[in-house]
């Protein structure tokens, strides 16, 4: 019976949205979808929550670790050496002790990391035309809180020596992708309590790879000038700026993943159950 309501879920296209995908392209579908989701508002309201939450979880995993989270960053953001020594200036090493304060400070972190997992999960609802399950799935969204981070710490081992290996430049992108279509395949159907099946997600996946290794790619370009200049005109925060900005990158790529997969699939569910005349892409 849970299959045949999977089934069912999955071939249904909601009638606004397929009106709309008989009369559009791709790109236009994609547009109109993302503008429902206030895309920009959700992309600055994740990146933000990036920043005030799940970083400075990370930065405190990193202080018990004995790690240092501006190598890594500098590594993501492919930073040349002026920049990166600008972006170190923010993270002062300093030997993690537990006491009332760290503990306050990390329930607060947790908590806010924990209202980013929800906000993720509400957008994939959206995304896919799902109501919004039980209010209160706290464990689930531990579960994938603790399944990011193992991510995040399993690229940055990885990816050093693979950067350093031969064409690593290649390589690099090629983990960066396989990595995060496996991270986020689960992560949709994970969050969205497998009410979808695995090879509807499978476009949205592979899109939001195909998107973090762009967002990778444009990095490379881009942040290390905009640290440097940032930093002449605000000084050493002025890195927060363009920290910021990457992160709203990748609340945008998690988003433009999601949605256009989703619409792509939709279109093939609806040119299918047509008379057969497909629609331009």
């Amino acid at each position: 019976m849970v299959q045949q309501d999977s089934h069912d879920q999955d071939h249904a296209v909601p009638a606004e949205r397929k009106r709309r995908l008989t009369r559009g392209s791709l790109v236009r579908d994609v547009v109109a979808e993302v503008k429902e989701l206030h895309f920009a508002d959700q992309a600055m309201l994740f990146g933000a929550g990036l920043l005030t939450s799940l970083l400075p979880f990370l930065i405190l995993l990193s202080a018990f670790a004995s790690a240092r989270v501006d190598d890594d960053i500098a590594l993501r953001l492919g930073l040349d050496q002026r920049a990166a020594g600008i972006v170190s200036h923010l993270f002062s090493p300093a030997s993690a002790s537990l006491n009332a304060a760290t503990v306050t400070s990390l329930l607060f972190v947790v908590v806010g990391t924990l209202t980013m997992a929800s906000s993720l999960q509400q957008i994939y609802e959206r995304a896919f035309r799902q109501g919004h399950g039980r209010p209160h799935d706290l464990p689930r969204l531990l579960t994938w809180v603790a399944a990011t981070c193992g991510v995040v710490v399993f690229e940055s081992v990885v990816g050093r020596p693979v950067r350093d290996a031969a064409g690593g430049s290649v390589l690099v992108e090629l983990l960066t992708f396989v990595t995060y279509l496996l991270f986020f395949w689960w992560t949709i159907h994970f969050l969205l309590r497998g009410r979808i099946s695995w090879r509807r997600l499978l476009p949205s996946a592979i899109a939001t790879g195909v998107g973090f290794v762009a967002l990778g790619v444009f990095a490379k370009f881009y942040f290390s000038s905009s640290i440097v200049s940032d930093d002449k005109t605000y000084g050493a925060i002025g890195a927060v700026f363009s920290i910021m900005t990457w992160l709203i990158g990748i609340g945008a790529v998690i988003m433009l993943g999601a949605v256009g997969g989703a619409v792509w699939q939709d279109r093939r569910v609806t040119d299918d159950s047509s008379d057969g005349h497909r629609q331009p892409i």
